[in-house]
């Protein structure tokens, strides 16, 4: 299958901005043809307007796609210089955005789904606690951040009538330590039917395993350094359990946590 026919090129304008924790943004991107074909857990890649020797676009996920008001949710941290320029862009002006990129979730119709995320892999979590409870999935979230200034999704995911734990790095808020505990703490209750995890490689490949314990099956969205976005660099393979490798960009991000060499 030629993934790379499925992505285009859109246009977007910025509609909002908000820093939403320290230095975490929220971006909202008017861009209503591309907001109706994204499915949660795809991603997008931006070119970011600002600095003409930066060629790479920015790959980044989104947490939600509003397909009536056309706008996309980006939320996404402001840590190297594609996506610093990112955020200094203001409402009204834009650039060019390619997607839908990649495969995302796969949803369930029923049983009950453990989310877990871990620092900014919290978006693509998010959004499929959105479509979760549009099919009236249950579901409880683990968050994890470095510190409670650096924490973003728990209302979001509480609206959406989840239960929220939350960890910390430092014990700033909620449970000192990291999202593994509480989320093998949780599987080992044997309610759980799937875990959709992303977040820090180490910590999905320890999520990967406590579901793997419990009998549980888990989708994991990865990061790679995705280049092109849709198969024609290379750059971000992934190895897979049984050998060879699968393109993040094109077969991922999200992989059953079984296929991958952790």
């Amino acid at each position: 299958m030629d993934h790379s026919a499925q992505v285009r090129q859109y246009d977007f304008t910025v509609a909002t901005k908000t820093e939403v924790a320290r230095g975490i943004w929220r971006m909202e991107i008017a861009a209503p043809e591309l907001a109706a074909r994204l499915r949660p857990g795809q991603f997008v890649n931006i070119a970011v307007p600002g600095d003409p020797s930066q060629i790479v676009r920015v790959p980044l996920s989104f947490a939600y796609a509003d397909a009536d008001r056309g706008t996309v949710e980006l939320v996404f941290a402001a840590v190297g210089d594609g996506t610093r320029r990112l955020a200094a862009l203001e409402a009204g002006e834009g650039s060019t955005v390619l997607g839908p990129c990649g495969h995302g979730w796969r949803f369930p119709e029923a049983g009950r789904v453990l989310l877990v995320a871990g620092g900014v892999g919290a978006p693509p979590v998010v959004a499929a606690g959105r479509e979760l409870a549009k099919k009236d999935v249950p579901f409880t979230a683990v968050l994890g951040a470095q510190t409670a200034d650096k924490l973003w999704g728990v209302p979001e995911l509480e609206e959406l009538g989840a239960q929220v734990v939350v960890t910390t790095d430092d014990g700033s808020r909620g449970v000192h330590g990291f999202t593994t505990q509480p989320a093998a703490e949780l599987l080992a209750t044997g309610e759980y039917t799937l875990v959709m995890t992303c977040g820090p490689n180490p910590m999905m490949a320890g999520i990967a395993k406590a579901a793997h314990e419990a009998g549980v099956a888990c989708q994991a969205s990865l990061e790679r350094m995705m280049t092109c976005g849709f198969g024609a660099c290379h750059t971000c393979n992934v190895a897979m359990a049984a050998g060879g490798y699968k393109f993040c960009c094109t077969d991922g991000p999200v992989f059953d946590a079984e296929e991958v060499a952790w």
